[in-house]
């Protein structure tokens, strides 16, 4: 079955850089192209057909672009209703190995009670979600995969594998592992020596379990990247992902959290806010041994 990029766009600079992302990834995986645009149709009835039938035309324009210039197969349908739950029901009707969107606009107060569409779109997706934060001039070089060895964290290695993420790019695999701030250890009295002797025993515990899982996945001889987590573990994985120049995080979108990670707050949605380059949200359901 041929590949399959579903692309949300509203039109917007930020579209265009997934668009422009999914082009790039089309070319690399021999995958198709299917754009979506969707329309509010909570309002009176001639206004939503005037801006569908706008909608179309530049969709179409698009879709032209994409195959007499580009080269790539693709095809284009406005969607009427609610944004994330219009693209959750395309991704569901159309199958695609991966979802794109581009970076989402921060809206002060209203991140904090309702998240921003991106958010709820990648909530609601059971398709892998790649928001295409970065200025897309090349494909994929360095894959940053990070682990928390969770039964969902599965999920991450097998959609890599599926998309194809890991055919020409350098990929390495991370894990953060849990030690108490080191300010709370001096604090209880504990000397410096004491405390790094703790991290480095928890480091080599931490390094056989990432060795181990990675083995159950045959992934044992990739490059494996371990950090403490005494802060937070989502500015440890976007430092690291810097310090090794990768241009695509993958994370999973639930983990030991569980059903926790429906929610603001978590590892992948704290990423996805301060990520300056692209992520792949893996949702749960992306392995064949999966359950939900």
């Amino acid at each position: 079955m041929a590949k399959r990029i579903l692309v949300a766009t509203d039109f917007s600079t930020r579209s265009d850089r997934a668009i422009r992302r999914a082009i790039i990834l089309a070319k690399t995986l021999g995958a198709s192209v299917s754009l979506v645009h969707v329309i509010d149709d909570d309002r009176p009835e001639r206004l939503v057909e005037t801006e569908r039938s706008k909608a179309q035309s530049l969709l179409d324009e698009l879709v032209e672009s994409l195959m007499q210039i580009d080269h790539v197969k693709s095809n284009a349908q406005v969607l009427l209703g609610n944004v994330a739950a219009a693209i959750a029901k395309a991704n569901q009707e159309l199958q695609p190995e991966f979802l794109v969107i581009g970076p989402h606009r921060h809206q002060g107060f209203r991140d904090i009670f309702s998240g921003t569409t991106a958010e709820r779109t990648i909530r609601v997706s059971k398709r892998p979600v790649l928001m295409a934060c970065g200025m897309p001039g090349r494909a994929y070089r360095h894959v940053l995969v990070a682990l928390d060895l969770s039964a969902y964290s599965a999920d991450a290695l097998h959609a890599i594998k599926n998309i194809g993420l890991d055919r020409d790019a350098a990929v390495s695999f991370m894990h953060v592992f849990d030690v108490p701030p080191a300010t709370m250890m001096w604090r209880a009295g504990v000397g410096k020596d004491e405390i790094e002797d703790y991290i480095k025993e928890e480091e080599e515990i931490a390094s056989k379990e990432l060795t181990a899982f990675l083995r159950k996945h045959q992934m044992e001889h990739a490059e494996k990247i371990l950090r403490p987590n005494q802060s937070s573990a989502a500015i440890v994985i976007c430092d690291a992902a810097r310090e090794i120049n990768a241009d695509l995080l993958v994370v999973g979108s639930r983990g030991r959290a569980g059903i926790k990670k429906l929610f603001l707050g978590s590892v992948a949605e704290q990423i996805l806010r301060d990520a300056d380059r692209d992520v792949l949200v893996v949702p749960p359901g992306n392995r064949p041994d999966s359950r939900d």
